[in-house]
């Protein structure tokens, strides 16, 4: 059985990606508060960290390639 794509509100996001500003990595504490703040579970906000940071990987690569 597949898992379901979790579909993040846009206030969601936006917490995430002022998290993910400050700290690009959540472990912890950290990570379990901003999940129940964001009524996610701890993966979901792993799994978007993880995902960010290959994001913000590739687009940095991008910019380096003229």
């Amino acid at each position: 059985p597949k898992r379901v794509r979790t579909a993040f509100s846009p206030s969601q996001l936006l917490k995430l990606e002022h998290a993910f500003e400050k700290n690009h990595y959540v472990v912890g504490a950290e990570r379990k508060q901003l999940a129940q703040n964001l009524n996610l579970t701890e993966t979901q906000v792993k799994v978007w960290f993880q995902n960010r940071r290959t994001k913000h990987k590739r687009v940095q690569q991008e910019g380096d390639d003229p």
